[in-house]
């Protein structure tokens, strides 16, 4: 198609070619060289509290295959289990659904094996969203008390945003997810593409006054 063209549109082509080429270097070079990731995941993160209060809500990840716990939600339910080991929650709220079992269940299943009292768990297992983790949260709560509210440091933004919408105060802590991963260079550019989709996710959550 190229051989059809005329000598200038050719060199104009072979000009912006170039030109894309020099800019995702640069791009790749900017992601995979510097601190871009964990300044990112920091400043969507806010505040590094230490559990505290009455309650604490850990919300689902990723969904894993063939009925195994996702890894994104294996990170915080371990998280989770560490902050409940450090402070003692009277409730502990376990919220993500999913096909064919719930994420939920698996993280319940989970604290169960790691020494938490079934008695102290309540598993909300519809919402599919934060937004519905917010809303069916709520729903199930009431009016808890002191909650805190554990996930990954990218999504913390969005996600206190989310609950402080839906009327559930809670005191936000997050734990190194993309800032760790961050640290090992081959593990940057996926940090890069899941940082930009929670921010377009929050661009959306605003335009929709969701948050």
């Amino acid at each position: 198609m190229i051989g059809g063209l005329g000598a200038g549109m050719k060199k104009k082509i072979v000009r912006l070619l170039k030109l894309l080429l020099l800019v995702a270097g640069l791009f790749l070079v900017v992601i995979t060289l510097t601190p871009i990731d964990h300044c990112w995941a920091d400043a969507l993160s806010g505040r590094w509290n230490q559990p505290e209060g009455d309650v604490l809500v850990v919300l689902a990840g990723s969904s894993g295959a063939d009925n195994v716990i996702g890894y994104g939600t294996y990170l915080r339910v371990q998280y989770a289990l560490a902050a409940y080991q450090s402070h003692p929650f009277r409730k502990v709220v376990v919220s993500g659904g999913g096909t064919p079992i719930p994420q939920a269940h698996l993280m319940r299943q989970f604290l169960v094996c790691q020494g938490v009292p079934l008695s102290a768990i309540e598993v909300e297992d519809s919402s599919t969203t934060t937004r519905e983790n917010a809303i069916y949260v709520k729903k199930l709560l009431g009016s808890p008390g002191k909650t805190t509210l554990l996930t990954s440091d990218y999504h913390m933004f969005r996600a206190v945003k989310t609950f402080q919408k839906a009327g559930l105060e809670v005191t936000p802590v997050p734990f190194p997810d993309v800032m760790k991963r961050s640290e090992h260079w081959a593990e940057r550019i996926p940090a890069f593409v899941e940082l930009a989709e929670e921010s377009g996710k929050i661009v959306y959550y605003k335009m929709k006054g969701w948050i």
